[in-house]
């Protein structure tokens, strides 16, 4: 069986820091590949002004191109909006039976895991992996049995960053694959 990361998100440009996590995650989390979960809305980020979701996947596909063990999903394009995890993970679970599907959160979503959408039902049939977010401190000790921490280290890099830069007109190198910055300018995106 294949062990597959979910790691979701807006990826409102995807950025380098979200790709060495992923990197990181593959080992840490004993994982066979990390799907990026382009999520058209989520439930927590309603009023948040997204680039349109065609745009943010094809980002997110040129910038996974070179790694072999991750890809881009559009999987939440299907599914009833806002985006919530658990119906992603059934629907994963139900067109792909031959993996399992383990999903990756920042510590920031865990401390206020219990708002999500079917948190315990997640639990009880998905491990999880939390990685450590700035600002947000935890303690494994208080994990339930099947949610872990990978010691990741703090990975610098934000979308915020990136669309701040784009909004004054600054460069983006070194925050973004050179891929996704090529593409940016080609497609004048200036709007995230």
């Amino acid at each position: 069986m294949l062990t597959t990361g979910i790691f979701g998100g807006s990826f409102n440009p995807i950025h380098n820091g979200h790709i060495e996590l992923a990197r990181r995650l593959l080992s840490l989390a004993g994982l066979d590949e990390v799907w990026f979960v382009v999520s058209p809305q989520n439930p927590f980020k309603q009023g948040e002004r997204l680039l349109d979701d065609e745009l943010r996947l094809e980002m997110v596909r040129l910038a996974l191109a070179g790694e072999l063990r991750m890809k881009a999903s559009d999987c939440e394009f299907l599914l009833p909006r806002p985006s919530y995890m658990w119906h992603t993970l059934q629907s994963l679970a139900k067109d792909y039976p031959e993996r399992e599907f383990v999903l990756l959160i920042g510590a920031d979503n865990w401390v206020r895991f219990d708002q999500w959408y079917a948190a315990r039902e997640i639990i009880a049939n998905h491990r999880i992996v939390v990685y450590p977010r700035e600002g947000t401190p935890l303690s494994a000790a208080s994990f339930p049995q099947n949610v872990t921490l990978a010691d990741t280290g703090l990975i610098p890099g934000s979308s915020t960053e990136v669309r701040r830069r784009i909004a004054c007109g600054q460069p983006i190198d070194g925050l973004v694959p050179p891929v996704v910055a090529e593409f940016i300018h080609k497609n004048n995106v200036s709007s995230v």
